[in-house]
């Protein structure tokens, strides 16, 4: 299977909002999404994504991030979705998304790559753990939503 990874252009807006809203429902919080094509538009300079594509360039996956910095690290990519399809998983796309980042991160200076997992998607934890990410610390995710 031939798949190719790009960063997203504004055109790719609604692809990336149809992928949000699949990840959703695959977490059991499609509900949550709130985000429209319109938001992202007129937000696109705060995000970038990379699209995974088949041979036929349809969409198979996305890696959704942002930069941030931490006081005590320094620089960093913030990695708030990476999903693939279904169909498209066990066909390393999962691992050519992360490893886009992870050669983002190194070129752009970047201390860390840090995102979230649930804990019980199992096959996630993984994944990142083969990469060899650090899964679970002492942190406590908290949330406080603006009315």
């Amino acid at each position: 299977m031939n798949i190719s990874i790009r960063k997203s252009t504004e055109k790719d807006i609604p692809v990336i909002l149809s992928m949000i809203k699949e990840f959703a429902t695959y977490l059991g919080k499609a509900d949550k999404v709130k985000i429209s094509i319109e938001d992202l538009t007129k937000e696109k300079d705060r995000y970038h994504c990379y699209l995974a594509e088949n041979e036929k360039g349809d969409p198979v996956g996305y890696a959704f991030y942002f930069y941030t910095y931490h006081t005590w690290t320094g620089k960093a990519i913030y990695l708030d979705d990476l999903y693939v399809k279904e169909k498209y998983r066990r066909f390393s796309v999962g691992t050519m998304l992360a490893c886009a980042l992870i050669d983002l991160a190194r070129q752009t200076n970047c201390k860390s790559l840090r995102w979230q997992v649930l804990d019980w998607n199992k096959e996630a934890i993984s994944f990142y753990k083969k990469l060899g990410a650090t899964v679970g610390d002492d942190n406590l995710n908290c949330y406080y939503e603006i009315k």
